[in-house]
């Protein structure tokens, strides 16, 4: 009955510092299980190791997606079983040099945008069986410059700081699309800023980070699990703060289309 009557949180990205942090604060709460989603199988086991040591939960469980694939996200969805109350798209990466998915996409935006969509379009039928339910999209304040013409930088040339910085938007914009199109299935849909934390990521664009994982993981954990955050729709969060400053601003019809092209 214990088992029966326990919510599950997914967070993508689970073996990067935030992701880590994300999943371990949301293990420590009572009645909820964790699924670490991760692309290396030894990592995530030991990730998933340590936080059973740190947080005493056995609730903790491992799935295997490439989020930069989009054959992964479907076998992902087609193994799935039971529910699902909390999704957080946290997984990014930043290479310094362009590199590209197994697909042929820019990591950035194969990884940091695609990956997120992906997966909310994989999910939305579970999510909406398992209402009230919550999708969490970890973005950024430091979102802006999106070219729709060239996002994967066939034409530009390539600078891992606008790459992150255009996917962020994107993810930003993506929130709002998901918002308004979710409305009525009883999914809140959010994005939020984790802090600037000290991680591989922030090193790769030159910055030091003065937080720590777990003060980046408390905004996109309280998101995903609090019941004072239950009513938060729609909104763009820093700090447990909602509408602390807008949407990145962008032609929302222009990105749907785009997406479309992606199949």
């Amino acid at each position: 009955m214990e088992n029966m009557n326990r919510r599950v949180a997914a967070v993508t990205g689970a073996t990067g510092a935030i992701g880590c942090a994300i999943a371990e604060s949301i293990a420590r709460l009572p009645d909820w299980e964790v699924v670490l989603i991760v692309r290396d199988r030894p990592r995530g086991e030991s990730t998933a190791q340590k936080i059973s040591r740190t947080t005493g939960s056995s609730a903790i469980r491992v799935e295997i997606a490439d989020l930069g694939v989009a054959s992964d996200i479907t076998s992902l969805r087609q193994t799935w079983r039971g529910p699902l109350h909390a999704l957080v798209n946290n997984a990014a990466v930043t290479p310094p040099e362009r590199e590209q998915t197994a697909e042929d996409v820019e990591a950035q935006w194969g990884v940091n945008f695609l990956g997120y969509w992906r997966m909310a379009k994989a999910f939305h039928s579970v999510l909406s069986e398992s209402a009230p339910s919550r999708l969490v999209n970890v973005a950024s304040y430091w979102a802006g410059g999106l070219d729709l013409d060239d996002p994967e930088f066939k034409r530009r040339r390539y600078d891992n700081d606008s790459a992150y910085r255009q996917s962020k938007q994107a993810d930003r914009m993506l929130s709002v699309l998901l918002a308004d199109s979710w409305n009525e299935d009883g999914i809140s849909v959010n994005a939020c800023h984790p802090g600037d934390v000290r991680s591989r990521l922030s090193r790769n664009l030159g910055f030091g980070g003065s937080q720590t994982p777990a003060q980046g993981a408390d905004t996109p954990s309280w998101l995903a699990t609090a019941e004072d955050a239950v009513n938060i729709h729609g909104m763009w969060v820093s700090s447990r703060s909602a509408g602390v400053e807008p949407f990145a601003a962008g032609n929302l019809e222009r990105l749907e289309s785009l997406l479309e092209s992606y199949g």
